[in-house]
């Protein structure tokens, strides 16, 4: 699951962990001035990445866990993630990289539970019960709440981002139908709607809290911190009990190495590199790209439904996404 590219972009700006830009603050590392952003081929190239492997997570997610418990894979998974992230920054940039003062850790260690263990684990567990794609447009949303939180704290927003969140919600709403008509579990679709609050709470709070400087430093402590919280609900669940390591398909197996290289580690360093080297408005787009490559994939890779709620639904909320990221972030 990836964050929203809503918030508007002011001058200096700072690649946050969540996939969001936030404000540039003192000591930070902040982004190239627009202008001096060039779309080259390695631009298209990371941004396919991104559009491409973000959007295949939810197959990825719904592979895992038709032999793999919830809580206890996406644990194993941000929490490898998050160990072999800190090792390439200390390889890469020294030990000194990882180094964050206690409010720093804090801050990482809440957006990290906020993130990984409540936003990324509900979905992880509502994909054991509702099809990968209806997930993924599930969570097309999140920009519609994050627009919410921001009037919710005086900040302004653009009648286009207003417009958007209409939309948005309207989608949200023809989207819940197939859980309310019983074709999928309506339980599976609360949790994931559940997931978006969280996850909108989460990028919202990451501008707002005393962060690692580094971004790739604060997503090792992130992804740790989630990943552990998921195990530690893994154990809570009872997930270990009965688990024979030998039943786990090997698609299962591939699809947890997949997400732990290419959907933790490959697409956020394309992701944080595109922040810096290419016009933000650019970037945006994987917001309502990456819904449509999991529909796709569902589809053709696991025989999903396309019923009529969710390609009208689908449309709906991604045409909000549109709104609101043309309106709400220009650079």
């Amino acid at each position: 699951m990836t964050s929203p590219a809503v918030d508007p972009a002011p001058e200096t700006q700072q690649a946050t962990t969540s996939g969001a830009i936030t404000p540039g603050k003192a000591g930070t590392r902040t982004a190239a001035p627009a202008t001096d952003r060039r779309i080259t081929g390695a631009v298209w190239a990371a941004l396919g990445i991104v559009y491409v492997v973000w959007g295949s997570t939810y197959l990825g997610i719904r592979i895992v866990v038709e032999t793999m418990p919830p809580f206890l894979s996406a644990g194993v998974r941000f929490v490898t993630a998050g160990l072999l992230l800190a090792g390439i920054i200390a390889w890469r940039q020294g030990p000194a990289a990882l180094k964050v003062t206690r409010r720093q850790l804090g801050s990482a260690v809440l957006i990290g539970l906020l993130l990984i263990l409540g936003g990324n684990g509900l979905v992880v567990l509502a994909e054991t019960s509702i099809p990968s794609g209806l997930a993924a447009l599930l969570i097309s949303v999140v920009p519609a709440w994050v627009v919410l939180l921001k009037a919710a704290t005086g900040q302004r927003p653009t009648a286009g981002g207003l417009a958007g969140v209409a939309l948005g919600l309207v989608g949200l709403a023809v989207l819940t139908l197939p859980g309310l008509s019983g074709e999928v579990k309506v339980g599976g679709v609360v949790l994931v709607v559940v997931a978006t609050l969280l996850w909108s709470v989460g990028s919202f709070s990451s501008a707002r809290l005393p962060m690692p400087a580094n971004p790739f430093t604060a997503s090792a402590y992130e992804m740790i911190a989630g990943g552990l919280g998921g195990l530690a609900v893994a154990f809570a669940r009872g997930e270990q009990h009965g688990l024979d390591v030998t039943a786990v398909s090997g698609r299962s197996w591939a699809a947890l190495a997949y997400l732990i290289v290419f959907g933790s580690l490959l697409a956020f360093t394309a992701y944080a590199w595109l922040l810096q080297a290419a016009p933000l408005s650019l970037v945006a787009t994987y917001a309502y790209v990456n819904p449509v490559v999991a529909v796709a994939l569902g589809a053709l890779v696991l025989g999903e439904a396309l019923s009529w709620p969710i390609v009208l639904g689908g449309a709906i909320v991604v045409g909000g996404v549109c709104l609101i990221v043309s309106t709400e972030r220009r650079t």
